[in-house]
């Protein structure tokens, strides 16, 4: 029967929007979706619940428990955290988040950051310390040195930190996150293996030198939450996809703005999205569309996949370590991933069929952020409310079902969880200063102390610390210790080339490729020549999984002999003509000189660098021209390009690789005026065409959402913004009116669904 009761007034509202052209006013109908589709008395009602009733509808994995960390009135609204070295919880509160379906206040300051401590020492948090407040939705947190970097939307901040209080306050970032509604600007603070903090949602790598902050470009990656495995390499998700990553180090292969695909980078790890909730989803934003939930009314695949963690902790046994464990806030669990490691590629599949690690009944039970502790458990970031789609996207769909259940409130909760397994007690263990304990943690079963003792021995700046360091990196025989060891060695600047060249011609390649990630921090114009005999033997002694690192390493090589440089670079061309990583990563140093290699190469066009080459070249192509700014004529439409569009087109407009394609030259966008408003007014589900190129999935998103139902944004508005992309970069279309885009909205008044291709062709 429920399935009936769900197919029958589903059906119905489509065949209505079929027999009316899609002017179906189905607003009220869909509102009360939820009276119709049979959902059971156990989910029509969603009640706000203590954190040991929410605990109770929960249905976790066997053989291990979950255990309240901290609850409110400790904290509110929760949506990062990091561990301080005496195992403190730092908390960003983002309190104002969405407290209506209006957004209502959400520009008020009342974020902060927060420390939770443990003063009894029974594992549950019981004091609240507020260190930071007044803040306007902060983001993430980063604790470095003796302060913290703190993200608060557009700046990057950095708080020096006198008994537990800021003293002073230094501007990083001005443009940290330009542009993007708060579901899509940067954050993470990723304090990596290479001594760099990465981010998610952003093109920017940060690191402190003396008192300068340096920032560089590096490849855009995700949307919210980021991690690393052993190796320091990075991964992370969107909200459609389980798990992406990289397969090579974080801060190499970035120098080529042509190129908009590097393989190795941006990867889909996790190629299979579904999720199995055990309670009834509606209150995701499009439900009422075919295929988003299944006929028990539960959501199919990743709709809000969020703050993923490699968990590289030993307490949950040999079977769990390097597992990635995924957050799905919106049909409220955690998933849990088994990678496989083959050389440098890295791929994956599900742990289990048609169940999750952890799934729970209770609505408001939101996962947005996971971590490993200090003890080696999981730890769980709970938001705990009602509503967590932002109002630039919020369907009246969805504000129907958040008025049926009372999702609205409260916005004053939020938990802390951790999960153990049973019987074995998880240590808490706290970060000593003294050095030679340090040295020893390096060595940690936990991956989470021995990041940290590297973060410490490397805020510490005690050069003293070398020699311990260097006989701990001699050690090959426990190569994790030795690979934080080379680290460590690296952020006191104390690596040097006698360090790296005898691990460059070791066995184990995971030693191999830490040392060819570090060779930039000490190769200089005295020892070059050394290091490129290491690279013509790694290329004569035909080593497949250093060759892709040969091609990014030659920037570096370059600025000492380019002749020699580029030599290497033809040799890996000609030695490894069909390997698509190698080809990518030789591309990557081309920079403007892509025709010239690509004719000096002279290669059989069959093979694979020679196609992705021409490929290149023909995208560059196509997407030069005058560059032109429409902002003068067009002032809203830009600002509302940067806030909603640019985030995933990019600012150039040629769109970014797993988010969306390219606004600039498309005929999707300088066509048919109609077809564009209705784009922009009710979305776009993929696969989408754009000249000869087919996007789909993982290289974009889904599915984009439309702004019709947003009542913040006028036909005016709507008009602009579609003038400004009209006319910006290459383009050049016709004005658009704000009486166009209201006749094309009353048309389709009502609508709910996105378009697709074939509709709109």
């Amino acid at each position: 029967m429920k399935t009936i009761l769900f197919s029958i007034p589903l059906l119905f509202f489509l065949f209505l929007q079929l027999i009316s052209g899609g002017r179906f006013h189905g607003s009220e109908f869909l509102n009360g979706f939820t009276d119709t589709i049979g959902l059971r008395d156990e989910f029509s009602k969603s009640p706000v619940l203590s954190a040991a009733e929410s605990i109770k509808k929960m249905k976790l994995e066997q053989g291990f428990s979950i255990q309240i960390v901290a609850e409110e009135p400790l904290l509110n609204s929760p949506v990062a955290m990091s561990f301080d070295n005496n195992g403190r919880i730092w908390i960003v509160e983002m309190e104002n988040y969405m407290p209506d379906t209006l957004g209502s206040g959400e520009d008020l300051p009342t974020g902060k950051i927060v420390i939770l401590s443990d003063k009894n020492r029974d594992g549950k948090m019981d004091q609240r310390t507020i260190f930071l407040d007044s803040l306007v939705l902060p983001r993430a947190i980063s604790l470095f040195e003796n302060g913290i970097l703190v993200a608060e939307s557009p700046n990057l901040w950095f708080y020096e930190i006198v008994n537990d209080k800021p003293v002073r306050k230094v501007l990083v970032d001005a443009a940290y996150a330009e542009g993007g509604n708060v579901e899509h600007q940067p954050n993470g603070l990723f304090r990596a293996l290479d001594n760099w903090i990465y981010n998610a949602k952003s093109g920017k790598r940060y690191r402190k030198k003396e008192d300068k902050w340096l920032i560089e470009r590096t490849h855009f990656r995700g949307q919210w939450g980021i991690t690393q495995d052993d190796q320091g390499r990075i991964f992370y998700n969107n909200n459609s996809e389980n798990l992406q990553g990289d397969y090579f180090s974080p801060g190499l292969g970035a120098s080529n703005e042509n190129q908009q695909r590097l393989a190795g980078f941006s990867e889909s790890i996790i190629k299979n999205n579904k999720v199995y909730p055990i309670r009834q989803t509606p209150g995701v934003n499009r439900a009422y569309m075919t295929g988003i939930l299944d006929d028990s009314l539960r959501l199919v695949n990743f709709t809000a996949a969020c703050g993923p963690v490699i968990f590289n902790s030993t307490l949950f046994g040999a079977d769990y370590y390097g597992n990635a464990f995924v957050a799905e806030p919106s049909a409220n669990l955690i998933k849990r991933n088994i990678l496989i490691n083959t050389g440098y590629i890295v791929t994956g599949q599900q742990a289990y069929k048609g169940r999750e690690f952890l799934a729970s009944t209770d609505e408001r039970f939101r996962p947005v952020n996971l971590s490993v502790g200090p003890d080696g458990a999981l730890y769980i970031v709970d938001m705990y409310r009602g509503i967590i789609q932002h109002k630039t996207y919020l369907t009246p769909y969805l504000k129907g079902q958040i008025k049926a259940r009372g999702l609205s409130d409260p916005i004053n909760y939020g938990r802390i969880y951790k999960i153990v397994p049973k019987g074995k007690k998880a240590e808490k263990l706290s970060i000593p200063n003294d050095s030679g304990h340090l040295i020893k943690l390096l060595d940690h079963s936990n991956g989470w102390v021995r990041n940290k003792a590297q973060q410490v021995i490397v805020d510490s700046k005690n050069k003293e610390l070398e020699i311990s360091l260097r006989a701990l990196l001699t050690n090959t025989n426990r190569p994790l210790a030795a690979i934080h060891a080379l680290w460590s060695m690296e952020g006191l600047s104390v690596l040097k080339k006698e360090d790296v060249l005898p691990l460059l011609k070791n066995s184990d390649w995971t030693l191999r490729m830490q040392a060819l990630n570090s060779v930039p921090s000490v190769m200089n114009k005295d020892n070059y020549k050394e290091f490129l005999n290491i690279f013509r033997l790694i290329l004569n002694q035909n080593d497949t999984l250093a060759a892709p690192y040969l091609a990014f390493l030659n920037p570096y090589l370059a600025s000492f002999d380019s002749i020699a440089a580029k030599q290497v670079l033809a040799d890996l061309a000609k030695k490894y003509p069909n390997n698509i990583y190698v080809a990518d990563a030789v591309i990557s140093n081309l920079k403007n000189r892509e025709t010239v290699f690509y004719r000096e190469l002279a290669a059989d066009t069959s093979v694979a660098i020679s196609k992705r080459l021409k490929k290149l070249i023909e995208d560059k192509e196509k997407k030069s021209g005058n560059s032109v700014d429409a902002s003068k004529e067009y002032p809203k439409g830009a600002t509302l390009f940067r806030s909603i569009c640019q985030t995933c087109h990019s600012a150039d407009g040629n769109g970014i690789n797993g988010l969306a394609p390219p606004l600039n030259k498309s005929d999707w966008v300088t066509g048919d005026k109609s077809r564009l408003i209705k784009v922009i007014l009710y979305g776009l589900s993929g696969p989408i065409t754009i000249g000869t190129k087919v996007y789909k999935l993982p290289e974009i998103s889904g599915e984009m959402p439309g702004l019709a139902s947003n009542s913040n944004f006028t036909d005016e508005d709507i008009a602009q913004v579609a003038n400004y992309i009209r006319n910006s970069w290459s383009n050049k279309g016709d004005k658009i009116s704000k009486e166009t885009v209201s006749e094309i909205r009353e048309k389709y008044k009502g609508r709910q669904k996105a378009f697709n291709e074939a509709e709109l062709k």
